[in-house]
């Protein structure tokens, strides 16, 4: 049961992450690198989707191995995932 004032969880984060040596892996146009925008959203089947861009940019990708189940933390442990995947690079994908 949730209090009528307590606002509810966010269902989409988004963050500027430097990928890290070898970048990260899209299905649409392969590794991207340098500084990216990634965006985590929740879908209502229980899974998440998670998008990335040049930060700046107008084309979003997918990652590469998305959409993914939600882990027990929800679509925010799962952002915090998938950034440090891609501040690691080497062909970061969607866990």
């Amino acid at each position: 049961m949730t209090d009528d004032n307590t606002p509810p969880a966010p269902q989409r984060y988004e963050d500027t992450v430097t990928a890290g040596p070898g970048g990260a892996m899209t299905d649409e146009v392969g590794v991207i690198t340098g500084d990216l925008t990634v965006a985590t959203r929740a879908l209502p089947d229980g899974r998440a989707s998670i998008l990335v861009q040049y930060t700046g940019a107008e084309e979003w990708y997918t990652l590469t191995g998305g959409p993914v189940a939600l882990p027990p933390g929800g679509p925010a442990a799962l952002h915090a995932d998938v950034l440090d995947r891609i501040r690691q690079g080497q062909e970061a994908k969607a866990p």
